[in-house]
């Protein structure tokens, strides 16, 4: 390894900063890691989400060039497809792919663990723990920290910095005061409740463990993802207000009545729900965008820091990651030439992030509402049909998404493409009864046609 005269700044130890710190240790350059909570393998740690994350193509690939794939693979949970719950418990099931295709729970503080102690263990890396990022010099770029316990206040001087701190950004937060700095931020009027599945008392999972479970309810949802310790990390998903809501659930009789009626199958398996549920807090769901992601070709967001998203496609941690490995492509691409490696991951990534938010927005309607619909599971039937008779002319969205590398906004064009698609084959009578028909054929080739002249 090399040893590189820069010093890196990464603003946040979180996942992201975590693997970024990893892949620049690598390439020899001098990393202090500034992180606002505790030192997470410390006993005395209780700060941080407990919930798990959905692991997917992309982020497999930043965990195998960091060198850490194997390791959590060997605690990941494979989930090959949905398990839908009906209110009278009835299960259905729905591939998310291929065989062999599956998306992967990974507990969210055992990953967050495992990198920090990679990143920890070269020599040019440096952790401080507890501290807060409180000013960024507009003109120099040198940082602030004040430490939470002792407040002590630190200046940091640097080469590069990189802005890993999250949705709530303290390094955004001084950049949206910049001139032309486009930035959004846009709250659903939805929150989230989490709750817990435990082990039975055999010490055995409740549910089957290779898949993701939903519960869709229209306008509300809940769903479950197991973790190594056999118990489920649910989350309950509604509308801040109105009927069957956060505000509706006032009572412990409420509550009650209300997983009567829609969770029926749920109540026997959550024995402290009701505790659960008055003494979790109810976070809310954010879309943050914002453009440009540098300043002065020295200060860069990544991740949520740049483009938070709600969870709905399970994309939020494998996009930030997959920053991570673009990033570090274009280190080579670019002979280590920040100023040209930073202008070129700006003018072109946010297309990919704003892009993947969409995409989550469209999935929330998806698994609330349509993973029950008729019209829908036979959408899925002809686009595994389509699939097969045409792989390479015909991928579904969620496999261009979820288990390749094609960047994010082609993926949402060829989304909306296939929606008029399938306008055009919906309107074949009789489809429903055989969607195999010289019809079907005829109308996709007509449509293959037509996007290849656009």
């Amino acid at each position: 390894m090399k040893v590189i005269e820069k010093r890196v700044t990464i603003v946040g130890g979180g996942l992201v900063g975590c693997i970024w710190a990893v892949f620049l240790a690598k390439r020899g350059y001098h990393i202090d890691v500034y992180e606002r909570r505790g030192d997470m393998r410390a006993a005395s740690y209780t700060g941080g989400r407990s919930i798990n994350l959905a692991m997917s193509t992309r982020g497999w690939n930043a965990l195998e060039k960091a060198g850490i794939s194997e390791q959590l693979r060997s605690v990941a949970i494979p989930m090959p497809g949905r398990i839908m719950h009906s209110t009278q418990g009835e299960l259905t099931h729905q591939p998310y792919g291929k065989d062999g295709q599956a998306i992967y729970s990974v507990s969210r503080g055992g990953l967050n663990k495992a990198l920090l102690e990679l990143a920890d263990g070269f020599e040019n890396v440096t952790f401080h723990f507890h501290e807060k990022c409180v000013a960024l010099d507009d003109s120099t770029c040198d940082l602030v920290f004040e430490h939470e316990l002792t407040k002590q206040k630190t200046s940091v001087q640097s080469d590069l910095v990189f802005a890993t701190d999250g949705a709530y950004s303290a390094i955004r937060n001084t950049l949206q005061r910049q001139p032309r700095f486009n930035y959004s931020q846009q709250y659903l009027d939805y929150g989230y409740k989490e709750l817990t599945i435990p082990a039975t008392a055999n010490g055995e999972y409740a549910m089957d463990a290779n898949g993701l479970h939903i519960w869709p309810r229209g306008k509300f949802m809940m769903i479950a993802l197991p973790n190594p310790d056999c118990s489920f990390t649910c989350t309950l998903f509604m509308p801040f207000d109105g009927d069957n809501s956060f505000a509706s659930l006032q009572t412990e009789q409420d509550l009650t009545s209300f997983f009567e009626q829609y969770y029926a199958d749920t109540i026997p398996l959550m024995p402290d729900y009701t505790t659960e549920y008055f003494s979790n807090p109810t976070p809310a769901l954010v879309t943050v965008k914002c453009h440009p992601w540098s300043f002065k070709s020295k200060v860069l967001l990544l991740g949520d820091a740049a483009h938070a998203i709600v969870p709905f496609y399970g994309q939020g941690m494998n996009c930030g990651f997959e920053d991570c490995t673009i990033l570090d492509s274009l280190i080579d691409e670019h002979n280590e030439d920040w100023d040209s490696i930073i202008a070129h991951f700006d003018d072109t990534r946010y297309k990919d992030s704003d892009a993947v938010a969409e995409l989550a927005l469209r999935n929330f309607i998806e698994m609330r509402d349509l993973v029950g619909d008729p019209l829908f599971l036979l959408r899925q039937k002809i686009t595994a049909y389509l699939h097969q008779q045409y792989p390479t002319e015909f991928l579904p969205l969620y496999t261009q998404v979820t288990f390749s590398f094609i960047p994010y906004h082609k993926a949402l064009a060829e989304g909306i493409a296939q929606d008029r698609l399938f306008e055009q084959i919906f309107a074949i009578p009789d489809v429903a009864a055989d969607w195999t028909t010289e019809a079907v054929h005829t109308t996709f080739k007509k449509w293959l046609q037509e996007k290849e002249v656009k």
